[in-house]
């Protein structure tokens, strides 16, 4: 059993690689672009709906339709506790742009617990490089592969693994905290994983292993001639894209900074505007912070009459947040 569950891990991570090759535009699948922080209008003159979910997170700002103002005036004044993490009474645009992040993240922090214990073998809060190795490769690793169809693509695996699982470990202990390992799984959340990311992608795209990507290059990674007899259009805007667009200085190459440009483009921080946002409409004295009776004076902003998961997240340390 523990020895399918291995095989069945390695899997996962083959159709993972496979899944690259899908011929599909390449701005659904390289492209890393931040996520909305709500689906509705932000037009406050017709609710508050985009900033209770930008404020709460989109799936708990759904249940606080169950609390009374009561109810919900206290949990936000437990929560404004939580944002002011230097204690001195303020809210400042720097801690209501982290908490927002923080909740728009929750998702990928559901991720990261829901696989944590599977890796954390030893019950000590954090996990080691080997905990991982062996979990995901240890079926494997005794034999070198050798019983696996393509043997090179699960080295290469385990190589990138451990080369992405370095860079997120910042004191380079061979050990990671659980921000650490959020590091490692979700790279493109985090400006210290960003060259990893770059690397992986030209990795992926770079057939003939020159450190850079061609047309045929990036074409072929969205679309095979095998696929269909005639071009779709879009492969010819693909074209288009990597000549008028993505190839900045017109070598016919796309170097690493290209290529960043091309996958981590410099978008809006919505989680920014919103923080900066939620200040200028409830800052009374307009000294550029926030007070907790500022923010219960307009409660119905933050939160309305919904509710969100609080008792969970105050009862965890704010590092966990």
């Amino acid at each position: 059993m523990q020895k399918m569950h291995k095989m069945l891990r390695l899997l996962v991570l083959a159709c993972a690689l496979t899944a690259l090759s899908l011929a599909v535009p390449a701005q659904e699948k390289r492209v890393h672009h931040q996520p909305k922080l709500s689906e509705h209008e932000h037009d406050d003159s017709h609710g508050f709906q985009y900033d209770h979910e930008a404020f709460l997170g989109k799936e708990e700002a759904k249940t606080f339709d169950q609390l009374t103002p009561e109810e919900s005036k206290e949990r936000l004044a437990k929560i404004v506790d939580r944002i002011d993490t230097n204690k001195d009474g303020f809210i400042d645009h720097g801690e209501l742009h982290q908490w927002i992040k923080h909740r728009q993240r929750s998702y990928i922090q559901e991720n990261v617990n829901k696989h944590w214990n599977d890796y954390d073998k030893n019950q000590d809060g954090k996990i080691a490089w080997e905990e991982y190795k062996n979990t995901t490769y240890g079926y494997y690793l005794g034999e070198e592969f050798d019983d696996v169809e393509d043997k090179n693509t699960y080295k290469n695996m385990l190589s990138r693994d451990e080369r992405r699982f370095k860079v997120a470990d910042l004191n380079h202990d061979g050990i990671a905290t659980r921000e650490e390992f959020t590091a490692f799984l979700h790279p493109e959340e985090y400006d210290y994983m960003k060259d990893v990311v770059i690397q992986e992608t030209v990795e992926d795209i770079d057939k003939n292993g020159d450190g850079k990507v061609d047309m045929v290059e990036y074409i072929g990674d969205m679309y095979s001639e095998e696929d269909a007899e005639n071009e779709p259009d879009w492969v010819q805007t693909e074209r288009k894209h990597f000549s008028e667009f993505r190839d900045i200085n017109k070598d016919g190459f796309l170097d690493k900074d290209e290529v960043a440009q091309w996958v981590l483009p410099g978008e809006v921080d919505h989680a920014d505007n919103e923080a900066k946002h939620l200040i200028h409409e409830t800052d009374t004295d307009k000294d550029e912070k926030i007070t907790k009776k500022e923010i219960l004076a307009n409660w119905n902003m933050f939160v309305g009459s919904q509710a969100t998961n609080y008792g969970e997240d105050l009862t965890k340390s704010h590092d966990e947040l």
